[in-house]
């Protein structure tokens, strides 16, 4: 290569001295060429200028010689210096071909490259803006460069770059984004802790806004979060934090439902930081941004619910996942159930639909999403930016509730068998919410919810069935069960119309003939919708299938619901459904259950009350009602007479028992009722024995339930009671006149009690025959054992 020809205006030994080896002998050659250039600087002569630096970038800093290269770095460096604040004018061609280098395997070099591009930036200052996001790009591969002495060089122009953007107004911050977006997803943590340190620098800038453009950094900002570095952890708290504090200051600026999905798929994140910073992220904008969070409902409770089981190792997230679900339940308002859910009201994207994001339960519980997560090490931009950004405004939107996304949920967290108490407890909470705020809506999804809110009965938790039973107890008594025509129980053949039947009185017109078909209720009764005797059926159908809810459940259900819907409905309606039951031994340890319940519960005070006098045609229908199923167990029956003060039926009826076959269980049961009638509720009873002559078959009565009864500690009972009877002799009174309550109230009942001993002969017979073919059956088990 001829130099003089070639690489004028450079003289041979200016040619020679760039390619030395030693640096000196570089920087020797640096200082004739800054030299030159002030010449052609003086003289405007800007082709010359031109060709210089095309010199040294083509033939120098991108020849194939390592000291030739080292040579055009230090050349182009001493170009900037003597160009000074013309250097704006060529900075292209100087940067260019420096940021090349930096992708140089010599370490050395990069680190010259380094220091070639610190003195052209520092001398063109404001002028290097528009290349900015070169030189960005440039310094944030250096920030992870092995080398410490190439990763101090990048440190020290950083530096230098941070202080021109901080004092510039000039920067362009439209055109930085995607180059930001993209590198931070980078997973190395240099570069990390470079992302972040511009960010925060970026943040400080008074009249740089980038909080507009934060839906597009969020979730890389919530990645490196959970970088192992606890510096970088530390960082990226600290611009999460005034990042928060902006949007706290400027809400009506803040662009919540572009971030909404973002903070869904962090809040379900293994690690605890980015979900407890997710969670605080999410709280605040539920409380901030309001109904606008609405359509992401489902999303938020998929990634909310489960926080609520945490134990004291996460308790924070714990608490904060506690508010997230209060106040997202106080943003669901009557005028929901309003709202026609077909007409496109509002410009928000919707959360995906609930059959995308249910229809693999492993992506709702781990938070799989088109957008890259933790974890994640790589990214497709082009899918993100589609999943970030919505053409909206948030303020002017008006927010229609996705209550099928939420529904869908809900079920799933309440038919998980492993999920916690507290978050069972907070889907029947929110369930009960919608039904009370959303219900014509929510009975929509009442025939698919019946099912799983009737197994929850078998929950291990008090506290679950409590919830459950006021969810069954509200959709069983809501005016809205009726006002949707064709949404009615699902398996009407089981509601089957009889002689004592619940039906339902219409309320101002609005049920239809079909709905209230098969059901009864007396008139002093609060209406019950048509769910309420399915409601009724489908329980006594569990209590037969899972004889042990029955036992150690049972009259805790039962006792609960009394307290919540009209315990004479319940026992009517229970009655009822028990008369056709076809297993019989069920039916007799039922009827036993509801007995010992009316007998004895505080909570049915009320209906002992209206039993015991019969005095309005409801009482007596009520009575007879529960008389007929009270048959299926004869001690019941007459328990029954005796709340009643039916004494003479009572005596008619243990005059039977002499027919009956007499068990253990039998005798058990008697020997019970003998308990019973020490106990306060038959304290009336007690002392109307000192009305001899007015009550002589409850005296009859009680004795044939001594006779019945062996020699035992109930035997001694009775019979010390009945020695305490006084002679009628002495208990006479001067008033002979003055009619017995007892023969009045019989005489106004008019009761046909004939019948209703035929009746309890009839369902003893059947008891008797399902008796002998159950030991029929055990005995020719017991053969072909034998054989």
């Amino acid at each position: 290569m001829n130099a003089e020809r070639d690489l004028s205006p450079l003289t041979p030994a200016v040619v020679r001295a760039l390619t030395d080896k030693l640096y000196e002998k570089r920087k020797v050659a640096a200082l004739e060429i800054e030299k030159l250039v002030r010449e052609f600087v003086a003289q405007n002569n800007t082709s010359q200028i031109k060709h210089v630096i095309q010199i040294l970038s083509q033939e120098f800093a991108l020849s194939q010689h390592p000291h030739s290269r080292k040579g055009g770095l230090i050349g182009l460096a001493a170009c900037s210096i003597a160009l000074g604040k013309d250097s704006g004018l060529y900075l292209k061609e100087l940067i260019e071909p420096v940021l090349t280098c930096f992708n140089d395997a010599d370490s050395r070099l990069r680190y010259y490259a380094c220091e070639a591009l610190y003195n052209i930036v520092k001398v063109a200052r404001g002028s290097v803006l528009p290349h900015f996001n070169v030189l960005f790009d440039g310094l944030s591969k250096l920030a992870a460069d092995p080398d410490p002495n190439v990763k101090s060089g990048s440190e020290l122009l950083d530096r230098l770059l941070k202080d021109i953007v901080t004092e510039s107004n000039q920067f362009d911050l439209v055109g930085f984004i995607p180059l930001l977006r993209e590198r931070i997803y980078s997973n190395n943590q240099y570069a990390r802790q470079f992302i972040i340190s511009w960010i925060l620098v970026l943040e400080s800038v008074p009249d740089i806004n980038l909080l507009d453009y934060l839906p597009e950094i969020l979730d890389g900002l919530f990645q490196i979060l959970g970088d192992n570095s606890k510096e970088i952890r530390k960082m990226c708290e600290v611009a999460l934090g005034e990042f928060l504090k902006e949007i706290k200051k400027n809400p009506s600026s803040v662009k919540f439902a572009e971030m909404a999905n973002i903070l869904v798929i962090h809040c379900q994140a293994a690690d605890d930081l980015i979900q407890l910073t997710a969670m605080c992220w999410m709280r605040e904008f539920i409380q901030l941004a309001g109904r606008v969070m609405l359509p992401y409902s489902s999303g938020i409770l998929t990634a909310v619910l489960p926080c609520l089981s945490y134990d004291d190792r996460k308790k924070n997230i714990k608490e904060v996942a506690n508010v997230c679900n209060q106040s997202l339940m106080k943003l669901v308002i009557p005028e929901d159930d309003e709202m026609d859910e077909a007409k496109p009201s509002m410009t928000i994207p919707a959360e995906p639909t609930s059959e995308e994001s249910l229809s693999k339960p492993e992506a709702v519980t781990t938070g799989e999403s088109q957008l890259p997560h933790h974890g994640r090490n790589e990214l497709d931009v082009t899918a993100l930016n589609q999943a970030l950004f919505f053409p909206c405004s948030c303020e002017r939107i008006q927010v229609t509730l996705n209550l099928d996304g939420i529904v869908q949920v809900l079920d799933y967290h309440l038919s998980d068998t492993s999920i916690g108490m507290m978050t069972r407890i907070a889907v029947l909470k929110w369930l009960y919410h919608l039904y009370i705020k959303t219900p014509r809506k929510m009975f929509r999804h009442t025939d698919s919810l019946f099912p799983i809110l009737l197994r929850t009965l078998s929950d291990e938790s008090d506290e679950v069935i409590l919830k459950d039973l006021e969810l069954l107890a509200e959709i069983a008594s809501s005016p809205a069960g009726q006002t949707e025509e064709g949404h009615g129980p699902s398996d009407g053949s089981d509601v089957r119309p009889g002689p004592v039947e619940l039906h339902v009185p219409a309320r101002a017109g609005q049920l239809s003939s079909s709905s209230t078909k098969g059901l009864e209720c007396s008139p002093s009764t609060p209406t019950m919708n048509s769910y309420f005797y399915k409601f009724m059926i489908n329980l006594l159908k569990r209590f037969s299938s899972e004889r042990k809810l029955l036992e150690t459940r049972g009259a805790f259900i039962i006792r609960q619901l009394c307290l919540l819907l009209n315990a004479e409905n319940i026992f009517h309606s229970m009655a009822d459904i028990l008369l056709r039951e076809e297993d019989l031994k069920f039916a007799s340890t039922m009827v036993h259950t509801l007995n010992t319940i009316l007998l004895t519960s505080s909570e049915l005070f009320q209906l002992r009350n209206q039993l015991k006098d019969l005095k309005t045609p409801e009482s007596r229908n009520l009575f007879c009602c529960l008389y007929r199923s009270w048959c299926h167990n004869p001690v019941t029956t007459v328990s029954l007479c005796f709340l009643t003060q039916n004494y003479k039926h009572a005596y008619d009826l243990i005059q039977k028992f002499g027919d009956l076959e007499v068990t253990v269980d039998f005798l058990t049961e008697v020997d019970k009722l003998v308990q019973l009638i020490e106990c306060p509720i038959f304290t009336y009873l007690r002392l109307q024995l000192l009305d001899v002559k007015n009550n002589p078959y409850l005296i009859k009565a009680l004795y044939g339930l001594l006779m019945l009864l062996p020699q035992s500690s109930a035997f001694q009972l009775l019979s010390h009671r009945l020695q305490c009877v006084p002679n009628p002799e002495l208990m006479q009174t001067t008033d002979n006149t003055k009619p017995s309550t007892s023969f009045k109230r019989t005489a106004a009942s008019n009761i046909d009690y004939t019948e209703l001993l035929q009746h309890f002969e009839k369902v003893q017979n059947k008891h008797l025959e399902a008796r002998h073919q159950r030991a029929g059956r055990a005995e020719q088990l017991d053969r072909r054992v034998v054989l």
